[in-house]
């Protein structure tokens, strides 16, 4: 169990030439033998550089679909894409809009990786069992750069160093099968930054790991951040992860970023009920609970199935007929700087009704 803290520094403020990542009105549609299918309903999202970010959710929120966009990773067809994801690889320069760039050339083949890079959920399955660590790492590193084979096993096992893993040169030697979870997880660090990155995306980094492991690769993730600098894109459900690494926190529910504040904000001011029943469902430290634990009643509905208005409301215990079921779309109101939220009651109360 992961300490939430109680004071939590606010994110400095940048400049839009910092920007490394935004998103615009992203949606994704899926075909299905039952028709189209929309996940992502209108996904808006930054990322500046040397910055963390976190995008939580429960499953089925849309986190990964999000990440997945961004490295043009979905089939298309099914997949249909639309709306901007422009990636600035150079402070100042000019965006590519990825949305626009075909998956399978030889841009996007040589943005993935060396530009951006994505630590992938569940090692042993991302993982080959059929080559040695060593060769995995040093693949990305001959792929992506002008480097011989030498080089890169060279780069690899120095890698392998820079991320914890003891006696490099023999583990490198090793297969996937060989390592615990917490060193194959640091594997996929070490092949995720093996070229350097501007912007890499962490998709729950953390699953299936014990709680002292846990710790172990965010400490690992926040030093080689700092010393990189790093933009960090982190894909998670644990909010309390998020409160200890992260400084912006974007909250996805159906397909779309109901709330987006900074760290501060979302655990000491959170607006939406969505945001306010996930941190009410966070186990903490020394808390007795003599009732049953506090849960979100009911579960994400079918995207096949959106409910008119809110996407959240029948799962709201905040609910009001008549004002979170009209039709159209919910806008996101401003509340703060820095802080939004898609909720009617926070529009109605903004606007005095």
């Amino acid at each position: 169990m992961l300490q939430i803290p109680t004071q939590i520094e606010e994110p400095m403020t940048a400049t839009p030439s910092d920007t490394v990542l935004e998103i615009e009105d992203l949606q994704v549609e899926f075909g299905t033998l039952e028709g189209d299918v929309q996940v992502l309903r209108g996904v808006d999202l930054i990322v500046r550089r040397g910055e963390a970010v976190g995008l939580v959710g429960e499953s089925g929120s849309g986190k990964s679909v999000t990440a997945m966009s961004v490295l043009r990773l979905l089939r298309e067809p099914p997949a249909r894409l639309s709306g901007s994801i422009k990636f600035y690889g150079t402070a100042g320069g000019a965006p590519v809009d990825l949305a626009q760039v075909d998956p399978g050339s030889e841009q996007m083949q040589h943005i993935r990786g060396n530009d951006i890079a994505m630590i992938f959920q569940e090692p042993m399955s991302s993982l080959s069992p059929v080559f040695t660590v060593g060769h995995q790492v040093a693949e990305v590193i001959w792929l992506h750069q002008d480097k011989s084979r030498k080089q890169a096993h060279a780069e690899a096992e120095d890698m392998l160093q820079r991320v914890g893993i003891p006696e490099p040169a023999r583990a490198a030697k090793q297969y996937p099968h060989n390592l615990s979870g917490g060193q194959l997880q640091r594997v996929m660090i070490a092949m995720a930054l093996a070229c350097e990155p501007t912007l890499v995306i962490a998709d729950e980094p953390t699953t299936a790991l014990d709680v002292t492991i846990q710790a172990q690769i965010m400490d690992l993730l926040q030093e080689l951040r700092e010393t990189m600098n790093l933009a960090v894109l982190l894909i998670t459900h644990d909010l309390a992860v998020v409160a200890g690494f992260c400084e912006r926190v974007n909250v996805m529910y159906m397909g779309r970023v109901v709330e987006e504040a900074s760290v501060l904000d979302i655990f000491q001011r959170p607006s939406h009920p969505y945001t306010q029943g996930l941190l009410h469902s966070i186990p903490r430290p020394g808390q007795q609970h003599k009732e049953r634990f506090p849960a979100i009643r009911g579960t994400v509905p079918d995207p096949r199935q959106v409910p008119q208005g809110c996407a959240f409301g029948p799962r709201c215990d905040q609910f009001e007929a008549n004002l979170c079921d009209r039709a159209g779309p919910v806008e996101a109101v401003q509340l703060g700087e820095g802080h939004h939220a898609r909720c009617y009651r926070t529009d109605m109360a903004n606007h005095g009704g």
